[in-house]
């Protein structure tokens, strides 16, 4: 498969509080220097918790905001290099599906305007082909064609948000940007728009930028995925590779963290317990941005920010201590991180030049 998106050492920073003159004085450091490649017709998700950056990420790789640095590609144009009237041009080829289908509906419209709006904002079809693209479109999220006389108030949950995907895929766009499509829904309304999506992709070859704070979920929906930290992605592969082999602590703590669908694993599991606060983006810590939480960390983790260190099999790590020990991965890097296995404790070998 081609690539659809390139992202390529991206950031961004937003001023918080400036002087009496205007000079910005606090930054937060919302994305820092990241980079990834989405294959047309896949999906890759971006996991992390609340403050990780992973929705703003994805505003920036559709240019809804702008970027303070970086290149972004996307089928072969350079985003940040185009001029706004090429890129209203290319805006259909790129949409979004809200978190909250509540408030991503104007109430006072129908949802037959609602989902026709991206239609009469390219101005390119009439009146009567707007209709007839509502319907079909309609049809294919599992909603009747007389759904587009009513108004939101009328529909469930799931069903608003069935007609929120309606609105982002009604100009047969080519990446669609995911953020946090589900966390709004009760979990079997979940598991149902999780099915339509994936029916959706695999019917229209659409690619998904899927944005998350559930490692469960994006492992279901992802080919690839990506692990977010204060701004960074600390690791990144294939979606089976990350979620079942991580070694990166911060991914480990995520994977405690998630439930388990068998109730005595889930009573079996260890959770891991991060000591202290996360820290600010406004001030972040120097070298690894997790080192202060990390019960792995050794010295160098607070001097050096780790690199992403890329592995044969597509899987890339940002850790100091299991890049230099690869014993510490899935399971026995929780156990050790819960202390359910002391025998895996080693020296870390950082080699000289590993990191940046």
């Amino acid at each position: 498969m081609s690539t659809l998106l390139s992202v390529r050492g991206v950031s961004r920073n937003f001023v918080v509080r400036r002087d009496m003159l205007g000079r910005p004085q606090d930054l937060v450091h919302a994305v820092d220097d990241v980079s990834f490649d989405v294959e047309a017709g896949a999906t890759l998700g971006i996991v992390g918790e609340s403050g990780s950056g992973k929705s703003t990420l994805g505003r920036l790789a559709m240019r809804l905001i702008e970027a303070d640095g970086g290149r972004i590609t996307f089928a072969g144009h350079d985003l940040r290099a185009l001029p706004p009237r090429q890129l209203r041009e290319l805006r259909p080829a790129m949409t979004m599906i809200f978190q909250d289908p509540y408030s991503a509906l104007d109430p006072r419209w129908t949802v037959g305007r609602s989902v026709a709006e991206p239609l009469r904002v390219a101005g390119s079809t009439t009146a009567a082909e707007q209709r007839a693209a509502v319907v079909e479109m309609l049809r294919l999220v599992g909603l009747e064609a007389d759904a587009a006389d009513r108004r939101p108030g009328a529909f469930s949950g799931g069903q608003r948000q069935r007609v929120v995907i309606a609105r982002a895929l009604i100009t047969r766009p080519r990446l669609v940007f995911c953020d946090e499509p589900v966390s709004a829904l009760d979990v079997s309304t979940r598991a149902q728009v999780l099915g339509l999506l994936r029916d959706l992709q695999r019917d229209l070859g659409l690619t998904y930028l899927f944005v998350s704070h559930d490692l469960g979920i994006v492992e279901a929906m992802s080919d690839r995925i990506a692990v977010m930290h204060l701004g960074s992605i600390v690791e990144i592969g294939p979606a089976e590779a990350v979620s079942r082999r991580y070694r990166h602590p911060y991914t480990a703590s995520l994977v405690s963290a998630s439930p388990a669908p068998d109730p005595v694993a889930q009573r079996a599991r260890r959770r891991v317990v991060l000591a202290g606060d996360p820290p600010s983006p406004v001030d972040p810590p120097p070298g690894c941005a997790f080192h202060p939480r990390c019960p792995l960390a050794q010295p160098i983790c607070g001097k050096r920010k780790p690199p992403l260190r890329i592995g044969p099999d597509g899987h890339a790590v940002a850790c100091h201590v299991t890049n230099g020990d690869p014993g510490l991965i899935g399971t026995a890097l929780l156990s050790h991180m819960t202390g359910a296995d002391r025998l895996l404790v080693r020296t870390p070998n950082v080699a000289k030049g590993t990191a940046s």
